[in-house]
């Protein structure tokens, strides 16, 4: 990995709603609705340490824990496959020991009733009992997607309760400012709706631009 986001860099995106940091990348990047927090909805934030691996085959995934540093988000390619679970109690007990920071999972994981109630962020596609394989092959630090989002080594993985998103390591600083201002203009929106200030005369303009007529 030539390059990763600093952990402090990182971190502050955990009082970012990742909604935010999607409408501030145009809301043109997503990992898909299917990837859910199979954990307590803890926010995660850190740099990428990618997988690609034949789909039910773990083999790669232990070595990446190995490999890892704190802090890392390990963001594994499996291909969608909802077969074999490629992760379990066992393994996120490696991964909180090594001080990580989250495990991506685009396939499936077991031992749902664990993670559930833990706060280590694991995300997945999926839940099944059976177990995986670890024959290969595999690749570790490889540029991945999940569902049309690319991941390069490195980039920024964020999920919370409403899921995951990458963000590209040349982009963190400046969607991070971005974010800020998000958070500041929604903090306004909802004071402006909770004292019956809010001004929504945007709906009938943008009604007139679509030439819409509404009767009341």
């Amino acid at each position: 990995r030539k390059r990763a986001v600093s952990l402090q860099l990182a971190q502050q995106f955990l009082k970012v709603p990742v909604a935010n940091v999607s409408d501030c990348m145009s809301r043109m990047t997503a990992g898909g609705a299917r990837i859910r927090p199979m954990h307590d909805g803890t926010p995660m934030a850190g740099p990428a340490l990618t997988i690609k691996t034949r789909p039910g085959d773990n083999l790669m995934i232990h070595k990446a824990l190995k490999l890892a540093k704190p802090g890392d988000i390990i963001v594994v390619d499996a291909g969608g496959d909802l077969t074999n679970a490629l992760i379990g109690e066992i393994m996120v007990g490696e991964a909180k020991l090594r001080g990580l920071g989250g495990i991506v999972i685009n396939g499936a994981v077991r031992d749902s009733a664990v993670l559930r109630k833990d706060n280590f962020p694991i995300f997945a596609a999926g839940v099944t009992h059976r177990g995986p394989y670890k024959d290969g092959p595999g690749e570790i630090n490889v540029p991945i997607a999940i569902d049309g989002m690319v991941i390069e080594p490195g980039d920024l993985v964020i999920g919370d309760d409403d899921g995951l998103l990458c963000v590209p390591y040349d982009q963190v600083e400046s969607i991070l400012a971005a974010a800020h201002g998000k958070q500041e203009i929604e903090a306004k929106m909802v004071a402006d709706i909770a004292s019956g200030t809010y001004d929504a005369a945007w709906i009938d303009a943008a009604l007139k631009r679509a030439n819409c007529a509404v009767e009341a």
